[in-house]
């Protein structure tokens, strides 16, 4: 890796380029089982494995799946919140040299028969109320061969395994349903217990494809990102080396982000894997009172999170009183985090929460503040050991954009994907002489480094000025009364577009537009300051908590076209 800018402001002990150890997803855990055998490495509510009991069930898993005809190379979706079942299947596919198909739970019907049929999966693993409610309906139209159902209670011991069915199946929507065997259906637990721990020999490459990782299809149709053991294990080992003060076989991670996202994937699931974490799932991020819960009764070290729950922390009933001093690290992604969110979570718990920046494409960490060196707020940090990137020519991609001037994101490492599945032509958009262009436009300082401004497409062209949402939102969120802020470019006659934000406020808080209009004024270029505003008690977010500028941009023009009509 030659000389950086940014370099030179890395924390002490973090080098610029590593010795990277040729460990496959599947050596990770055969490794933390042999270093931790006894240190546990999941906890779900009263559900306890260790690491040696994990790998048990890993390798009883993987043998189960071989039996169904899973090999190298086997596509297998894995439907599910994050339980148990999600972590042993994950790591059993690995074992195998197949390809995971992490799968949202809450995709509709489209999205589940595009991307189980694009990828070609021949084994589902699922939860039984997806099935009752989903899956059993659409099966003539996916290529599914195997279905294996798993429930939330299975791994659960007494009592609340006895009583969790009670519970779920009262839940809007139920998260408990009674499934009855037929053809081509088994069942996660007996499968697995039933089966010998025994898995069958498979060579697996470091440039093997581990995961067929789909975009949320914001762009487009939805594509699998095709990330090899090597772009995994490498991004593993970067976060690594970054945070300099981790102690293995000691730290606690409360995996609260889904595994079906990469974020989770890879910072929530394969990284505390590696260096011996236990791992506190959590299936459901929005269970506020549970995050807590779990943070204070498992003294969590680690918190890879994203904004909206560092906020929903901060504004719990009570927190002041609630001892969560055990969090050490946190690592804020998907969204940009407020200094006043960053600055109270820190006074509460102690820690440092240091932003970041990655995606889907990148396995997916890309850069992150220094832990101990200067951290810019409002800035994604610097690039991670051997990862270089450019800010460049929205139009051209190829001039070097000056310090200080927008331009799109291009990144270069190796954790960068192998390409789309069976999407040439895409690949070669999207990877240009071994670059990335990510589609994120930022801007670089004289330090090296990045403030994201906008996305390509989210860029609001208004009177001829290049507007980006995200500056907006950001000094929005900065009010204190106000709680998320999303901005997007609505049809304009004489400019083009012009600026509209959505607010969602404080509870009991009264703002009025006009005063939100020049709290703008006093921190914007008055171009970029919006001419519309609409308040909501709630804006729409996906499941990883990210505000859905989408969505409100299609309300908005469907709401034009019906008043045209």
């Amino acid at each position: 890796m030659e000389e950086r800018i940014w370099h030179r402001f890395y924390d002490p002990g973090v080098p610029p380029s590593l010795e990277y150890e040729d460990l496959t997803i599947r050596d990770l855990l055969a490794r933390s089982a042999r270093r931790y055998a006894e240190r546990p490495a999941v906890i779900f509510l009263n559900c306890r494995l260790s690491y040696a009991q994990l790998e048990d069930q890993v390798r009883r898993c993987a043998a189960a799946l071989a039996a169904l005809g899973v090999g190298k190379g086997s596509r297998v979706a894995v439907h599910a919140p994050n339980v148990p079942q999600t972590v042993i299947a994950f790591f059993a596919i690995q074992y195998l040299g197949a390809h995971a198909v992490m799968t949202n739970p809450l995709y509709a019907e489209p999205e589940i028969e595009h991307q189980w049929n694009d990828a070609g999966v021949e084994v589902a693993i699922t939860m039984d109320f997806l099935w009752d409610r989903l899956l059993r309906g659409m099966r003539a139209k996916l290529p599914v061969k195997h279905y294996v159902i798993a429930s939330i209670p299975e791994y659960l011991r007494f009592p609340l395994r006895q009583l969790a069915p009670l519970k779920l199946k009262k839940m809007d929507p139920p998260a408990w349903a009674k499934v009855r065997a037929e053809p081509g259906l088994h069942f996660f637990r007996p499968l697995v217990s039933g089966s010998e721990p025994r898995v069958p020999e498979v060579a697996i490459d470091m440039d093997d494809v581990a995961l067929l990782q789909y975009t949320g299809g914001t762009t487009g149709v939805s594509k699998g990102a095709m990330l090899t053991q090597r772009n995994i294990s490498c991004n593993v080992q970067q976060i690594t080396a970054w945070f300099t003060g981790l102690e293995p076989g000691r730290e606690v991670l409360l995996a609260s982000l889904p595994a079906f996202h990469i974020f989770g994937l890879t910072v929530c699931t394969t990284w505390p894997v590696a260096n011996g974490a236990a791992m506190v799932l959590m299936a459901n991020p929005r269970d506020i009172p549970l995050m807590v819960k779990n943070i204070s009764k498992h003294r969590v070290t680690l918190l890879p999170s994203v904004p909206a729950l560092f906020n929903a922390v901060n504004q719990y009933p009570g927190i002041d009183k609630i001892d969560i001093s055990s969090v050490k690290y946190c690592f804020s992604g998907s969204a940009p985090l407020p200094e006043d969110v960053q600055t109270r979570f820190e006074a509460l718990t102690g820690s440092k929460i240091v932003e970041g920046f990655g995606l889907t494409e990148t396995s997916p960490v890309v850069t992150v503040n220094p832990l101990d060196g200067r951290r810019k707020i409002g800035h994604i940090g610097i690039p991670i050991p051997d990862t270089d990137v450019k800010v460049v020519d929205p139009e051209d991609g190829l001039e070097e954009m000056p310090t200080g001037q927008e331009g799109e994101l291009i990144v270069k490492g190796p954790q960068v994907m192998k390409g789309y599945w069976n999407m040439p032509d895409e690949t070669a958009h999207m990877i240009r002489n071994g670059w990335l262009y990510t589609g994120d436009l930022a801007v670089m300082d004289e330090d090296g480094y990045l403030r994201i401004v906008g996305r390509k497409k989210d860029m609001i062209l208004a009177g001829g000025y290049n507007i980006f949402p995200d500056e907006i939102d950001r000094v929005l969120m900065s009010h204190p009364d106000v709680v998320e802020a999303c901005t997007i470019g609505v049809p304009d006659e004489k400019r083009g577009e012009t600026v509209k934000s959505f607010i969602q406020l404080r509870p009991g808080a009264v703002v009025t537009e006009a005063e939100l209009t020049e709290y703008c004024r006093e921190r914007l270029a008055r171009y970029k300051v919006p001419k519309l505003w609409e308040f909501r008690e709630e804006l729409p977010k996906s499941s990883m908590m990210k505000l859905l500028r989408r969505v409100l941009r299609d309300e908005e023009i469907r709401k034009r076209g019906d008043a045209g009509a």
